[in-house]
């Protein structure tokens, strides 16, 4: 469906966020932490729907 936009980089980014927000939410800092999943899921899927819309890319070409 999306085009891979997603870095390496960027997705260790992701999954550390996500990981440290749901873990805070497990924890009951509060729920508004489940938004986790999002940066979770895109960094698993390689691809950013907001990336998308703006034309962002912090992988490289696929040739």
């Amino acid at each position: 469906m999306f085009a891979k936009n997603v870095g390496t980089i960027d997705k260790l980014m992701r999954y550390f966020l996500g990981v440290a927000l749901i873990f805070g939410a497990l924890n009951g800092y509060g729920t508004w932490m489940w938004i986790g999943l999002l940066p979770l899921l895109t960094g698993m899927f390689g691809t950013c729907p907001l990336y998308s819309v703006l034309g962002v890319r912090t992988c490289k070409a696929e040739s």
